[in-house]
C-alpha cells in the first residue's frame, strides 16, 4: 500500500461527491423547465438526472492480491459510472390553461423533480464531501507529523 493511497481514495470520493452536487444543482435549476429538448418534433420537459457511483477495484494489483491469497483488501475509491436520466418517475401535470405549453385539456407537463428529495440528496452529498475533507486533512496531518519525526 502506497503512502498516498488514502489521499487518492479520498480524492476520488471528493470528485464524485462534487459531481453529485453539481448534478443536483442542475436539477434544482431546471425545476420549471418545460422545454428542455425535442422528441419527435414535440417539446418535453427537463428530465431529472442522477449520478451512479461504483467502486474502483478492477486494478491489476487487486487481482494479483486475490490470486496470491492476500487478505489485504484496501479500497481504491469510487468513480462515476454514469449520469442517467430518471425515466421511471413520470412528469408532473399542472393545470395552467394560459401556458403556451398546455395541452388541449389545459395541463402542462413539468419536470419530474421533487425539490424536497433533491434537497435531501444535496445535504447527503454535502455531508459526505465534508467527511472526506476531514479524512483528507487528518491524513495530511499524520503524514506531516511522520515527516517531523525524521528531523
Amino acid at each position: 500500500m502506497s503512502i498516498f493511497q488514502s489521499m487518492d481514495t479520498t480524492g476520488s470520493a471528493l470528485t464524485a461527491q462534487r459531481l453529485r452536487m453539481d448534478t443536483i444543482s442542475s436539477n434544482m435549476a431546471n425545476v420549471d423547465t418545460t422545454r428542455a429538448k425535442q422528441v419527435d418534433g414535440k417539446w418535453v420537459p427537463y428530465t431529472r438526472k442522477t449520478v451512479t457511483l461504483v467502486p474502483k477495484g478492477n486494478s491489476f494489483s487487486n487481482f494479483l492480491n486475490k490470486a496470491v491469497g492476500s487478505d489485504q483488501t484496501v479500497g481504491n475509491g469510487v468513480k462515476v459510472a454514469s449520469i442517467n436520466e430518471d425515466t421511471k418517475t413520470p412528469y408532473k401535470l399542472v393545470y395552467d390553461p394560459t401556458n403556451p405549453d398546455a395541452n388541449e385539456d389545459g395541463y402542462v407537463q413539468t419536470p419530474n423533480i421533487d425539490p424536497l428529495k433533491e434537497m435531501v440528496n444535496l445535504i447527503s452529498a454535502t455531508r459526505s464531501y465534508e467527511a472526506n475533507v476531514t479524512v483528507f486533512n487528518a491524513n495530511k496531518s499524520m503524514l506531516s507529523k511522520a515527516l517531523e519525526i525524521g528531523k
